[in-house]
């Protein structure tokens, strides 16, 4: 949300594509500052005190927000370099602003499993999370490693506010409003795993435009069946609820049925 707001505010300025870098590096620097001051100071209380603490703290910018901006949308459109459309499937069309979306989102977590795989950085900060005084002992200083993964983090969050920002709505809630599906793609994936958000990512994309793509119900099997419920049935509400009616809610379910048959995630290892 702050990363859409502030590349707003820039873009109208200095133009979108100065805003784009802008952005995420004025929200990573507001990140490392929270985490210093705020997160570490509440991390000796164990997790949940984090995690009502990053709830809080959304609550309180949310309403920063309300106060400065209002509570309208705000006018942020998608450059005029990138408003045009790429190519036809059909006829359907497919916008060239969707496709740079996806081209900065898998350049972003190919170079992000690199870095925590093939580089000295990466394998400090995994050392750091699960061998914290090992590594303060080999001389690296984890409070800031985890200053600067959060700063990163809150980078990257801003950058994905940039890049949606122009194509959906940005107001206020937007950040609640896209942050559930968010967080069911990493719990879908594997806590801690790129590979399973990015294969989770794409199975709830598919599933979900699935769904929506197709208006069938249990009635019109049960109809191609020979089988007919009449409108008396007490059961002809659930049956006539077609699927692409219940798209928003598929991906939950597929969450809630991945945390009882293999509560670590689809790629996520278990935790000893």
């Amino acid at each position: 949300m702050l990363g859409a707001y502030f590349a707003y505010q820039i873009g109208i300025l200095t133009g979108y594509w100065i805003a784009l870098f802008i952005a995420p590096f004025l929200v990573g620097v507001v990140g490392a500052y929270i985490e210093k001051y705020g997160l570490r100071r509440v991390h000796k209380f164990g997790h949940v005190s984090e995690l009502l603490f990053t709830f809080g703290l959304a609550y309180v910018i949310e309403e920063i927000v309300h106060i400065i901006c209002g509570r309208a949308p705000v006018d942020y459109k998608i450059p005029l370099s990138l408003d045009f459309t790429l190519f036809n499937i059909f006829t359907t069309q497919y916008p060239a602003y969707r496709s740079f979306m996806m081209f900065v989102s898998i350049a972003m977590l190919i170079i992000l499993y690199l870095m925590l795989t093939k580089t000295r950085i990466g394998l400090i900060v995994q050392a750091s999370l699960t061998h914290p005084d090992m590594v303060q002992a080999l001389g690296h200083n984890v409070p800031k490693v985890f200053m600067l993964v959060f700063a990163s983090g809150s980078a990257l969050a801003a950058l994905a506010g940039v890049l949606g920002g122009n194509l959906f709505i940005t107001e206020p809630g937007m950040a609640f409003a896209v942050g559930t599906i968010v967080f069911v793609v990493v719990v879908f994936g594997g806590m801690g795993s790129l590979l399973g958000a990015f294969i989770a990512s794409l199975i709830i994309g598919f599933v979900q435009t699935f769904f929506v793509a197709l208006d069938y119900s249990i009635l019109d099997l049960t109809n191609s069946l020979n089988i007919t419920i009449t409108e008396n049935s007490s059961f002809y509400g659930i049956f006539s609820i077609t699927m692409a009616q219940i798209a928003p809610v598929f991906p939950y379910l597929m969450m809630v049925i991945m945390l009882i048959f293999k509560p670590s995630g689809l790629m996520g290892k278990r935790e000893s």
